[in-house]
């Protein structure tokens, strides 16, 4: 199909071709369409168009941000219908042009940035049909909603390439990249999939834990034996290392090594190895106990205040977990391996407190002390489980004594009373893994400082698409750690559940819209609740 490849694509087709995908149920047929028109296209337009059609614009390894607000894109786009009408253009955009426009404003630095901005929209918009243009909006917010997530995706890239979906997944896992990967499965093939590996400096997201209600879901699940882990409520890090050379990852794959020279010192002092890719967590710790999530994101957030922040908050690093080192990769190697080595490489004072338990008492006592010395809880790790970057699931489990998800925030109230002037009751929506779309799951005020309540307020109308009475809608952006004593069927919310008595335990600015709980393990959640309650018959 490669030899039948058109020249440069064009917006719109792709634009045509994410409404046709929307429009059918089936998900085979979406695969299907999905990958005969990129098996079509050259790769560098495979690579944007599928970045495009996932709801993002820019690779994660960039760093570029358009850092333009919903508010001043729909005045421009106001602003260009006004005086002219969109027309179903015959010569539209290349993928490519419109993409480097979009560079071009994410570069845009300095006095005057938001004026050249708004000029290269107005230019941009002006040139595009009212398909293009709605399109590309819902492509810049993450919004695309043509029923096909990011595993439809895979699927047809898998089908594009000639390799099975689990070899597509695990290309992915390295890369992190929808786009990239799609340029290498078009242009390359099958040999161009398998031949990515995992590389050093090029960061790859974290293995993530499942929720249990207790020790004892945790043992049973693991076959009787475990290895408890201190759960740090720090930043997750991932750091490469290679000679003298650190890099600091976050779990967004954000470098982040300028804001955390502690981190940068602490691994050239105490880790002996040549190479190496190691996965923690950067605690702020003072007078011996942990501080405050937010205290942490805040100094890793502003730059101009890191001095200070070193000298009132500075960083533990604890490390748990070894992904490469000295050119083998471990992330097949068993759990009990990597920690093995990891204890060769890394001095005591490093690693994360750890015990590896085969009863109840010795658990429970293990959580005991966890929570006792200020931490979250423990995370329960099964000895034989390989590492599984990006993906969450039953071989490591987390114990908290308060159940949390994470939550993207899709619209607001203006509050009364005290909070009067504040966005501080909080619509708070997970992901369909099947459609990608997000759902309301609850609402909530409670949790915030007041400070937060200001700062939230700010980001939040930074975001605003809408208002209609005391409600603004906004771009999911901003993630939000909600705790909850129960998980209840709801008619209310689309969803079918609701969380009861939701509270924001915190913000998670290290984290993004695609990193939140999604429905379906809301789902799961709602079902396991009945182990040690009584199902209503009509879900039994």
């Amino acid at each position: 199909m490669r030899s039948q490849r058109s020249k440069a694509v064009t917006l719109r087709e792709v634009a045509e071709l994410v409404a046709k995908v929307a429009r059918i149920s089936s998900r085979k047929e979406k695969v299907r369409l999905l990958a005969a028109a990129l098996s079509r296209m050259p790769p560098e337009d495979a690579e944007i168009a599928a970045r495009f059609m996932c709801g993002r614009i820019f690779p994660p390894s960039s760093d570029l941000e358009l850092n333009v607000g919903p508010s001043t894109i729909y005045r421009v786009l106001r602003e260009v219908r006004g005086g002219q009408q969109l027309l179903v253009a015959s010569g539209s955009s290349s993928l490519r042009e419109v993409y480097e426009i979009l560079e071009r404003i994410a570069k845009v630095r300095g006095e005057g940035s938001r004026r050249r901005k708004e000029r290269l929209l107005t230019s941009l918009f002006s040139r595009l049909s009212d398909l293009e243009a709605d399109f590309l909006l819902r492509a810049i917010f993450g919004e695309v909603r043509m029923g096909a997530s990011e595993g439809v995706m895979l699927e047809a890239l898998a089908s594009v390439a000639g390799v099975t979906l689990d070899e597509m997944r695990r290309a992915y896992m390295f890369l992190g990249d929808v786009g990239e990967l799609a340029r290498i499965a078009v242009g390359g093939g099958a040999s161009g999939v398998r031949s990515v590996k995992l590389t050093l400096f090029r960061p790859v997201k974290p293995m993530l834990a499942d929720m249990a209600y207790d020790v004892r879901e945790v043992l049973k699940e693991h076959g009787g034996t475990t290895a408890l882990e201190y759960k740090y409520d720090g930043v997750r890090v991932q750091i490469h290392v290679k000679g003298d050379k650190v890099k600091v990852f976050t779990r967004r794959l954000t470098d982040i090594t300028q804001s955390v020279p502690d981190v940068v010192e602490a691994v050239k002092e105490h880790v002996r190895a040549r190479e190496a890719i190691l996965d923690g967590e950067a605690l702020g710790v003072v007078n011996g106990r942990p501080v405050p999530f937010q205290e942490i994101v805040r100094r890793v957030r502003r730059q101009r205040e890191l001095k200070d922040f070193l000298r009132r908050v500075p960083l533990k690093l604890f490390l748990f977990d070894l992904l490469y080192l000295n050119g083998r990769v471990l992330i097949d190697e068993p759990y009990s391996e990597r920690w093995k080595l990891l204890e060769e490489v890394a001095e005591a004072e490093l690693l994360a407190k750890r015990r590896v338990v085969s009863s109840r008492l010795e658990a429970e006592d293990f959580l005991k002390s966890a929570l006792e010395e200020g931490h979250e809880g423990v995370i329960g790790k099964m000895l034989n489980s390989s590492y599984e970057p990006g993906r969450r699931g039953r071989k490591w489990l987390k114990v908290k004594p308060a159940d949390t998800v994470d939550c993207v925030i899709v619209a607001a109230e203006w509050g009364h009373g005290r909070r009067a002037g504040w966005l501080s009751d909080y619509y708070l929506a997970v992901r369909d893994e099947e459609t990608g779309e997000f759902m309301v799951v609850g609402k909530t005020f409670k949790g915030l400082t007041d400070e937060e309540f200001e700062e939230m307020t700010k980001r939040l109308l930074e975001l605003k698409v809408k208002e209609e009475g005391y409600v603004v809608y906004v771009v999911p952006r901003i993630v939000v750690e909600v705790a909850y004593n129960e998980i209840q069927r709801s008619p209310k919310y689309r969803s079918g559940l609701a969380l009861r008595f939701a509270r924001i335990v915190r913000i998670r600015w290290d984290k993004s819209p695609d990193e939140i709980t999604t429905l379906q393990e809301l789902k799961e959640r709602y079902l396991r609740q009945f182990r040690h309650k009584v199902l209503p018959e009509n879900e039994a």
